[in-house]
């Protein structure tokens, strides 16, 4: 796959999931997620526990 197609394929899972994680991403492997979170302060907890393990982590805040 390449970069294009990955970024396109981000842009649908970040549609799906609107407060949560819905990829991470280390080294040159990523995984689609689909981590609910019912707060702001969740979604940051989530992402600094994935941060920690050395992932990037692909997430939306909630909102319009």
């Amino acid at each position: 796959m390449d970069k294009k197609e990955y970024q396109g394929l981000l842009q649908v899972a970040s549609e799906q999931v609107p407060c949560g994680v819905y990829a991470i991403e280390k080294g040159n492997k990523a995984e689609l997620r689909y981590d609910k979170a019912s707060s702001v302060g969740k979604v940051k907890e989530m992402t600094r526990n994935w941060k920690r393990q050395g992932y990037k982590v692909y997430a939306n805040r909630g909102g319009s």
